[in-house]
């Protein structure tokens, strides 16, 4: 014959039974809880691999487009001119004080190139490749992705001010697309930065001696 449970043995059954019923909750309650932090995170992983994605077509687009000619100082190297890629991207070095441009003759002839690629005289005046790294005092550590758009397809600084002069191909870079625009900056964004202040152009006036 079973024993019916007194009402002690009631009691710890009920107890026991709560207790288990509390352990259950929390464990389920832990295992909905992890679930749905991994779900909260997928999102944030998944957005953080187009950003790698559009570096990676930022840096592309750059070493693809002829950058790395004007806008990184050239050097002698056992081979002959090469990039400066301790300088990468930084623009015409400002401890290299240009001479006055030499004149040219008469003739077809209409640009005079610097050793180092990042000074160009021609017709008009002289021009010094900009320092393109994020460096806050020179470079383009203050410019937003809207600054630099805006000066591609523009043809000026920041879309406002002084015109990009030559040999700057804007009229060729102006067929990026804002996608391929955003990619670049978000390279360039990316690069060490290079604390280099670049001269201001002269006009050709000044530089016709």
């Amino acid at each position: 014959m079973n024993r019916i449970p007194t009402t002690t043995h009631r009691d710890r059954i009920v107890r026991y039974t709560l207790l288990g019923s509390t352990v259950l909750t929390a464990l389920l309650g832990a295992f909905v809880s992890s679930t749905v932090d991994a779900a909260e995170a997928a999102p944030a992983a998944k957005s953080a691999r187009p950003a790698a994605e559009q570096v990676a077509r930022g840096k592309y687009l750059m070493s693809t487009s002829g950058c790395m000619d004007c806008h990184t100082p050239w050097k002698m190297g056992e081979k002959g001119p090469e990039p400066d890629l301790s300088r990468l991207y930084s623009g015409h070095p400002e401890q290299l004080q240009m001479p006055p441009a030499p004149q040219l003759p008469e003739g077809p002839w209409l640009v005079v190139w610097g050793a180092t690629n990042t000074a160009i005289a021609g017709p008009w005046g002289v021009s010094f490749t900009a320092n393109l790294t994020p460096d806050m005092e020179t470079g383009l550590g203050r410019w937003t992705e809207r600054d630099f758009i805006q000066t591609i397809r523009s043809g000026r600084h920041k879309g406002r001010g002084r015109e990009v002069l030559p040999p700057m191909p804007i009229m060729v870079y102006n067929n990026f697309s804002d996608r391929d625009l955003k990619a670049i900056f978000a390279y360039l964004r990316t690069i060490p930065p290079v604390r280099n202040q670049v001269p201001e152009p002269v006009a050709p006036t000044a530089s016709a001696r």
